[in-house]
Parts: C-alpha cells; structure tokens; sequence
C-alpha cells in the first residue's frame, strides 16, 4: 500500500477454458504494460530433460512417458492421466507445487522492475480446477461460445471434433468460472471486440491504482 492507502500492485489470475483464446487476452494484457507470468511457460521449463521435477514424473508415471531424446512425450503424458482421476491428482502434486514457486520468484523479481506498471497477471487454464481464485485481487475469466472453442480446437490444434469436445467437458464448466470471475472477457466476436473489452478493464485496473490520468 501508499502513503494513501491505495494498492501499487494488482496480482490478477487469468483463466479460460481450452479454445477460449486466452492468450490473445494475455498477449494485448503484455502489450498495454501488464507482467505476465504463464503457469503452463513454467510447467514446460520445469519438464525440461533432466530437471528434478521430469525425473519425478517419470519415478511415478514410467519411462514411457519420455521420448527417445529423453525429453517429456507431452501427449503420451496427457493419455496417461487423461480420465483417470487418481493420476492426475499424482501429477498434480508434483507439478503445481514447483510452478507456484517459480511464479512467486517471477512475482517478486518484476515488482522490482523499472518501469513496472504495477500488474501482474498469472495465467493459469486450471485456475479454477486448483481452487486458487482467493490467491488474487480479482479473477479475470475469458470465455467464448462451445461452437467456437470446438471449432478453434478442431481447424488450430488439429483435434477431431470428439476429442475437442472431451478436452472441454474434462474442465471447469462455464458456470464454475464465472463464480470466481471479477472480470469477464467475451472471445466469441471479432478481434476488435475483444481488444475493447480488454483495454476498459485495464483502464479499471488503472483507476484502482491510481493511475487513470497517467
């Protein structure tokens, strides 16, 4: 806090479901000023060949969940745990744990940036799952229509339609998200539409911080 009581720095959790496009939302959240720290960027390096947490994995999930190179077969990972509760939970407590370290490091490392516009927003795509809404100020939600995520899914990703519409079932549900949601950005419209949307709640971040007249 100020010397006026108001808050220098907004953490903000940002969630989606898969296809929503939340990362259009956080790349113009980067582009407008805002710390964006990506809990899946993380989990990735913490994967890395070699790394303490991959050779935890691999103690619990097996070799062949490795490649030939020794480094992580994201998808044979994915059909392991993928419907079984019990191993995602396993997966789970291994991973989580090590990212919010990681991201708490990355916290403290950009507040001390010059220049630092005083927002952090971590994206997190299990947010909800995690229970880890009450970590933050505020909860910023970006959702798109099912139609449009499966169709995203499907010609982007490659998915067949039955798998893209599984992958969404096998997450948090709309109405699960918008529980938690502060703010709510809509991704079914075009570009334009949703970069407006994004700019008023940076500008409402802005105002709480005192910096609408900057």
């Amino acid at each position: 806090m100020d010397e006026g009581g108001r808050a220098v720095t907004l953490h903000i959790g940002l969630t989606g479901g898969i296809g929503s496009g939340k990362s259009t939302v956080a790349a113009r959240l980067a582009q407008l000023g805002a710390v964006v720290i990506d809990a899946d960027r993380i989990s990735r390096e913490l994967m890395a060949p070699g790394s303490p947490v991959l050779e935890q994995v691999t103690e619990v999930f097996g070799c062949e969940i490795l490649d030939a190179d020794g480094a992580l077969d994201r998808p044979a990972l994915a059909r392991r745990v993928f419907g079984d509760e019990e191993a995602r939970q396993r997966l789970n407590g291994i991973v989580h744990p090590a990212v919010r370290e990681e991201a708490a490091r990355q916290r403290v490392a950009a507040a001390q940036r010059p220049g630092f516009a005083g927002v952090i927003v971590e994206d997190i795509p299990l947010l909800v799952e995690t229970g880890q809404a009450d970590r933050f100020d505020g909860v910023l939600v970006v959702t798109a229509d099912e139609p449009e995520r499966v169709r995203r899914l499907v010609e982007a990703r490659g998915m067949d339609e039955g798998d893209a519409r599984a992958r969404i079932a096998a997450q948090a549900t709309d109405a699960e998200r918008a529980e938690v949601a502060t703010w709510t950005v809509d991704n079914s419209g075009t570009p334009e539409q949703t970069r407006a949307q994004v700019e008023r709640i940076w500008a409402d971040w802005q105002e709480k911080l005192g910096r609408a007249d900057d």
